[in-house]
């Protein structure tokens, strides 16, 4: 695993200092720096290069939300990781949905902070153990919402299949060889149904397949 060099945006100085000692000391893992607001994290991102950022969603100013979509239209490669104390639905899809690649509970165990970076910053998605289970059984098995299923419905075949995938943690190239298909081609049915759908990332495919019951975990 290549090193990770982490920013942490946390306005609590106690668990941003907590947040900062356990990382540094985690193979692979590098913080090279922590901030307080939103605004400083947008800052320290184009100033310090991290490859991955750790961002509380309730920071006085700016919150993590609003945050999390400025990174991502400015650093599109950068992974970032939700870290909240909220575990209901709305605030998972809105994270998820803003950009964020992760989503990590305060009361979650430090094995699972140091998964969830490694499952993040190896281009899956990571959703906390204490929210996966709540949010897969809101959205399995329900009526998609009537702009979903309209939108569901202009995808081709293939571009369900692929979204499926994709929702599932593959890469492009893992696509590419199981639907005996070439890597560019997946990569313009993943550029078609994100189009379609208003999606940004792989964070957002998982999250509407999720809504519409297309993955199981």
């Amino acid at each position: 695993m290549n090193m990770q060099r982490i920013l942490i945006a946390e306005d609590h100085t106690i668990l941003r200092q907590g947040l900062r000692a356990l990382l540094d000391a985690t193979d692979h893992f590098k913080v090279v720096g922590d901030v307080s607001t939103g605004k400083e994290a947008i800052r320290a991102v184009s100033e310090l290069n991290p490859t991955l950022v750790i961002i509380d969603l309730s920071m006085p100013g700016m919150n993590g939300t609003e945050a999390i979509r400025e990174i991502r239209l400015r650093h599109p490669e950068i992974r970032i990781i939700a870290l909240t104390v909220h575990k209901a639905e709305e605030y998972v899809r809105t994270a998820l949905k803003a950009g964020a690649d992760g989503y990590v509970l305060k009361d979650d165990s430090h094995a699972d902070l140091v998964s969830a970076v490694r499952n993040v910053s190896n281009g899956r998605t990571y959703l906390s153990p204490g929210i996966c289970t709540g949010v897969v059984s809101g959205y399995v098995g329900t009526t998609a919402r009537p702009s979903s299923s309209a939108s569901w419905e202009i995808l081709t075949h293939r571009e369900r299949e692929v979204m499926k995938l994709i929702a599932e943690g593959y890469k492009n190239k893992q696509i590419a060889n199981y639907l005996s298909l070439s890597t560019k081609t997946i990569e313009k049915h993943r550029a078609n149904l994100m189009k379609k759908l208003n999606l940004h990332n792989a964070a957002g495919i998982t999250a509407y397949a999720i809504e519409n019951g297309l993955r199981a975990g």
